[in-house]
């Protein structure tokens, strides 16, 4: 079976044998393939035909051919459509043709969202190798732990030979780092194999600062109006939007389609900025919805700051666009509760975080509309509690929460294991879709530091921008403490990011491995099965003093699902009764008492 997204971008084969190459360059007074072949370099001029478009179809390129645009006498750039970069953002693109892959997995049509438990992975630091392959040979691991889905951190093609992913400059090109387009697409049709699904982290709210050539031809990709943490704002809604809207409509497409991706996962969404109506997450989240085989189960997912839960309700005929968001609120009021830290937006859950969580529990998001007090007083969110438990992803660790801290320590290194282990426990068996980070499983304490390979001038700037991010923290507050915070820039500070398997065999994390299994197949096997027919309308939760709550969900008209927790430091006694069959509990539970950080779950008929 053969794959391949048609575009109007970029290098595309054609039935006769030749290959068409468009762009668009609206700024460009004159563009030419510059072919690369053994001889030399050959110049083919391209033809302008309206709204900026530049085309030209060739029989002088073939699949592998290497190629850039140029523009004017001799400025060269890769295309930004690229498939492929095979020596990175700043070299030439290669002519791909995604018909050479013979797919075999025909039959595989996703699996229910309802039975997602997302585990996500750098591909750079999830094996020593840190390829596309080597992560292949991991998938019967992580079937047998349980995981439906593996979530890859962003893959677009990235400066330098090591990056988060989220400085991505060619949004179409897998990076070479990781190994060919084919090498990623028999790691996703591996994963099909195992009964896995795929997601893919995009970046569509900007561009990386080393490697984007766009301004040098269409400047209309950015816009002033508009302003990012990360730079130049994407123009989404000013003139000559339209193409631009298009490029990223097409970039989830291609991936949907032509590699066989399960899902997407849109990165930070609350920093695309679009004035328009609909607005480009509706019309990305309807064209895929129109374009990708109905009988295809693909889901979107969202990253919003803005707890914007618009996106997430059903449209008028009953789909919801997005399946679910990260919900960070039930993150940050855990991790307070467990760790205790109250710096920076953990500031916001600090009064109460058990009462926090338990409403996230039970509604979704814990600010639907109040004032938030790390955004001095902006109210933030939107009312969630009618929507279903399954449109929020909940997590006790991911990337951000471990590489964003100066260390990047992981919860195994901030709290006892005990703790750690009546959280993982509300997590895992609560009706929304829990997600992992690599090496979670295991107890891995290898951090996940913040890393990138920029030119020495940049790579400089990031480095004091980094260490000058903490200063506002009492701990990092003289100079010399924060010049330990690792080099982003080092070699070094990506090499110790990397997940230490040597440490997978000792008896400490085996112990953590059998806990994850045991309670992800009671969810498998008690908790999925009732899932597709569960409401967020009828969850409710109690408080019992400040660290203690009880929480139900009913499931179905039958059906309730149940959780006692005591996330305190005391005994606690005074416990409702509960007719339901204990499905899992922690050590210290009885009908009597709940130990300190003990947790029970029961399932009533």
């Amino acid at each position: 079976m053969k794959r391949q997204h048609n575009m109007p971008f970029g290098a595309q084969r054609c039935g006769d044998g030749q290959t068409r190459f468009r762009l668009w360059g609206p700024t460009a007074k004159e563009v030419s393939l510059c072919l690369m072949e053994p001889s030399g370099e050959i110049l083919l001029p391209m033809r302008l035909s309206d709204s900026g478009w530049y085309e030209l179809c060739t029989n002088r390129a073939r699949v592998g051919s290497h190629y850039k645009f140029q523009l004017g006498a001799d400025q060269k750039v890769p295309d930004p459509a690229s498939r492929f970069q095979p020596r990175d953002v700043h070299g030439p693109s290669e002519v791909i043709d995604p018909g050479s892959f013979k797919w075999q997995d025909s039959a595989w049509r996703g699996r229910p969202w309802e039975e997602a438990v997302i585990y996500e992975l750098h591909v750079g630091t999830f094996t020593p190798e840190g390829t596309f392959a080597a992560a292949e040979q991991k998938l019967d691991y992580l079937a047998q732990l349980g995981v439906t889905a593996v979530e890859l951190m962003p893959v677009a093609d990235f400066p330098g030979t090591h990056n988060w992913g989220y400085d991505g400059v060619l949004p179409f090109a897998p990076d070479s780092q990781y190994g060919r387009p084919d090498d990623l697409k028999r790691l996703i049709q591996g994963a099909h194999a195992r009964g896995l699904m795929v997601l893919l982290d995009v970046v569509y709210n900007h561009f990386g600062p080393e490697g984007n050539y766009l301004r040098a031809y269409a400047p209309q990709f950015f816009t002033d109006r508009h302003r990012t943490p990360w730079g130049e704002a994407i123009n989404f809604d000013g003139a000559d939007s339209r193409v631009v809207r298009d490029f990223f409509i097409h970039n989830a497409l291609y991936w949907l389609t032509e590699y066989h991706f399960d899902g997407l996962r849109l990165d930070a969404v609350h920093a695309i900025i679009d004035e328009s109506k609909p607005d480009i997450l509706v019309e990305m989240a309807e064209s895929i919805r129109s374009s990708v085989d109905e009988n295809r189960r693909v889901h979107l997912v969202l990253e919003n700051d803005d707890n914007a839960a618009r996106y997430l309700r059903p449209a008028p005929d009953g789909h919801r666009l997005y399946k679910a968001q990260w919900n960070d609120d039930v993150h940050h009021a855990l991790h307070v509760a467990v760790t205790g830290e109250t710096d920076g937006y953990y500031a916001d859950y600090s009064d109460d975080p058990v009462r926090r969580l338990a409403h996230c529990l039970a509604e979704g998001f814990d600010y639907q509309g109040q004032p938030s007090i790390f955004r001095e007083g902006e109210r933030r969110g939107e009312p969630s509690c009618e929507l279903p438990s399954t449109a929020f992803v909940s997590f006790l660790q991911n990337h951000d929460q471990i590489g964003n801290r100066a260390f990047a320590e992981r919860i195994v290194t901030l709290a006892d294991e005990r703790t750690v282990r009546a959280a993982m426990s509300i997590l895992l068996l609560a009706p929304a879709p829990p997600l992992l980070f690599m090496g979670e499983e295991f107890g891995a304490e290898t951090p996940f530091l913040f890393f990138c390979d920029f030119g020495p001038e940049l790579a400089a700037a990031v480095t004091q921008g980094r260490r000058s991010e903490f200063a506002r923290f009492e701990r990092f507050s003289h100079p010399s403490v924060r010049e330990q915070i690792p080099d982003p820039s080092a070699a070094e500070t990506f090499h110790r990011s990397k997940l230490d398997w040597n440490s997978f065999a000792s008896s400490r994390h085996q112990a953590w491995l059998k806990f994850y299994r045991e309670l992800l197949n009671i969810r498998r096997d008690k908790i999925v099965p009732y899932l597709p027919v569960a409401t967020g309308e009828r969850a409710h939760f109690e408080m019992y003093e400040r660290r203690a709550f009880s929480g139900s969900w009913y499931l179905d008209r039958k059906v309730k699902l149940s959780v006692l927790a005591n996330l305190g430091q005391k005994e606690f006694t005074q416990w409702p009764n509960h007719n339901g069959t204990l499905i899992y509990s922690t050590d210290g539970f009885s009908i009597q008492k709940l130990d300190p950080w003990s947790v029970a779950w029961f399932l009533q008929a």
